[in-house]
C-alpha cells in the first residue's frame, strides 16, 4: 500500500443543523487521499499529465470518442497476442459498445431484483449469523465474502473448489509488485502474477466453464462461451469482472458502515428510511467516498474541453488526463454548498447521486445497481443487531497504482447476551 494511516479511536457524532430550507446534514468526508486540497477544474501537470477536478470537464472527458482507456494496467495487456481478445474495461470503440450492449441485460434493476436479491439476502445473512455466533468480526472479512458470493452468482463462478476466497485474496494483494524481467523484483512478481493466474483458473474458472459448455446457465460466462471466446479470454473477463464486483463492494460496505456506526442520527436516520431512501443516503456515502479516487484517458485527438471564463482547453492527441473523482464529486457547482458534508437527497445537477463514483459514458461501471442494493441489503441487517457497534475503527491505506482507498481491521462486535 502506498500509505497508511490510523484512523481516530474517538467515535464522535458529527450530525449538526442543515442551512436553513436544505435537506439535513449529517458528518464529513473521512477519507481523504494525499493530494492538494484545490485546483483548477483542468490542469496540465508538470510530467505532462492533465488532471481534471471539475464535474462537467470530466464528464466531457468520460463521454467523449476521442479518448480511450488508460491505466488499470492497459499497458500490459496491450501486450497481449493480437489474436487474444482484450476483457471489456480495456476495450473501446464499436466492439466495446457491441459487448456492453450483449451483456447489458444482466445488470438491469429488474434482473438484479429478480435474480439476485435473494443471493444478496442468503450471503448477507450467513455472515451476520456469524458475527452473531463469534460475538466479533473483522468487517472487511464479512463484506469480502459478501461481494464474492454475489459477483460469483453474476459472473457464473459457481463450481469452484474449495479455497476461492484466499485464491482472490492472493490475486488482489494489498501491495502489487512490478512484474519484469530485469531485477528480482520484477521476476518474482511475475512468476507470482502468472501462479496466481493459474490458481484462479484451475480453482475457478475452468471448472465453471466445463460445466457451461456441458449446460449453459443464465449467465456471464455462458454469454462469453456463446460468444466464442476461449477459456483464455473468459479467464481475463471473469477477473475483471471481480475486480470490479468484489473488490470496490468490500471497500464501499467498510466505508458505509463506518460512517453509519460513527455518527448516531445519520444511523437513526438510515434505520427509518424504507429501501429507497436508504439507498440514497449510501449514494450520498459514496459520493464524499468514491472508492476509485483517479479514472484515466488518453486522448487519440485534440479534445476541447470548457475552460475558465467561458474559455476552452484543448488537450492534444496522445495525452493522458487523470481523473481525480474525489475532487470531482465534490465539485459546488455541480453538487452544491457545503460539497464535503453528508446530505442525502441533496439536488445534484446533472448528475446522479453518487457523482462519478461509478464513472460515465461507455465505461460506466455495470454493476451500480447491485453495489448499492447488495451494500443495503447487507447493512440494513447487519444494523439492526441489537447492540452492534464498532470495537476499533478502520485504518486507511491506498493502493496508489489505481487511485483506490482499503479499510482494514475495523472489528465489530456484538453483546453475548444478544447473540443467537
Amino acid at each position: 500500500m502506498g500509505s497508511e494511516s490510523r484512523a481516530s479511536g474517538e467515535f464522535r457524532d458529527f450530525g449538526g443543523s442543515a442551512e436553513p430550507g436544505s435537506d439535513r446534514e449529517f458528518g464529513l468526508r473521512r477519507i481523504e487521499r494525499a493530494r492538494t486540497a484545490a485546483g483548477c477544474p483542468v490542469a496540465r501537470g508538470a510530467d505532462g499529465v492533465w488532471e481534471v477536478r471539475g464535474y462537467d470537464e470530466a464528464r466531457t472527458v468520460l463521454r467523449s470518442t476521442s479518448t480511450v482507456q488508460a491505466g488499470l494496467g492497459v499497458e500490459m495487456v496491450s501486450k497481449l497476442p493480437k489474436h487474444v481478445r482484450r476483457p471489456v474495461l480495456y476495450r473501446d470503440g464499436p466492439e466495446h459498445r457491441e459487448h456492453r450492449r450483449q451483456t447489458a441485460r444482466f445488470f438491469t434493476p429488474r434482473r438484479v431484483d429478480q435474480h439476485y436479491r435473494d443471493v444478496m439476502v442468503r450471503a448477507a445473512q450467513a455472515q451476520i449469523d456469524r458475527l452473531r455466533i463469534d460475538g466479533r468480526a473483522p468487517l472487511s472479512d464479512l463484506s469480502f465474502d459478501l461481494a464474492i458470493e454475489v459477483a460469483c452468482a453474476v459472473i457464473g463462478l459457481t463450481d469452484s473448489r474449495p479455497g476461492i476466497k484466499e485464491r482472490l485474496e492472493r490475486f488482489f494483494p494489498e501491495r502489487f509488485g512490478t512484474p519484469g524481467l530485469t531485477s528480482w523484483h520484477g521476476v518474482y512478481w511475475t512468476l507470482r502474477q502468472n501462479t496466481n493466474w493459474l490458481r484462479v483458473y484451475v480453482g475457478d474458472v475452468r471448472p465453471a466453464v466445463r460445466a457451461r459448455r456441458r449446460v449453459r446457465r443464465d449467465d456471464l460466462i455462458s454469454h462469453l462461451i456463446d460468444d466464442g471466446c476461449s477459456n483464455t479470454e473468459i479467464l481475463g473477463e471473469c477477473l475483471t469482472f471481480a475486480a470490479a464486483g468484489m473488490v470496490t463492494t468490500r471497500e464501499f460496505i467498510s466505508a458505509a458502515a463506518w460512517h453509519l456506526l460513527s455518527d448516531v442520527d445519520l444511523l437513526a436516520h438510515y434505520r427509518a428510511a424504507d429501501e429507497p431512501g436508504r439507498l440514497t443516503v449510501l449514494g450520498e456515502i459514496l459520493r464524499l467516498e468514491p472508492v476509485v479516487g483517479r479514472l484515466s484517458r488518453r486522448t487519440t485527438e485534440p479534445l476541447v474541453l470548457p475552460g475558465t471564463d467561458g474559455g476552452e482547453i484543448t488537450v492534444p492527441a496522445g495525452d493522458r488526463i487523470d481523473l481525480l473523482v474525489d475532487h470531482i464529486n465534490v465539485d459546488e457547482r455541480t453538487v452544491g454548498a457545503r460539497p464535503r458534508c453528508l446530505r442525502p437527497g441533496r439536488t445534484v445537477k446533472d448528475a446522479g447521486a453518487p457523482g462519478l463514483a461509478f464513472g460515465d459514458g461507455p465505461h460506466k461501471c455495470p454493476g451500480s445497481h447491485i453495489a448499492l442494493l447488495e451494500t443495503d441489503v447487507f447493512l440494513s441487517r447487519l444494523l439492526a443487531l441489537p447492540g452492534v457497534r464498532m470495537a476499533s475503527p478502520p485504518t486507511i491505506g491506498f493502493m496508489e497504482s489505481i487511485g483506490s482507498y482499503e479499510l482494514r481491521n475495523c472489528v465489530l462486535e456484538v453483546n453475548t447476551g444478544d447473540r443467537a
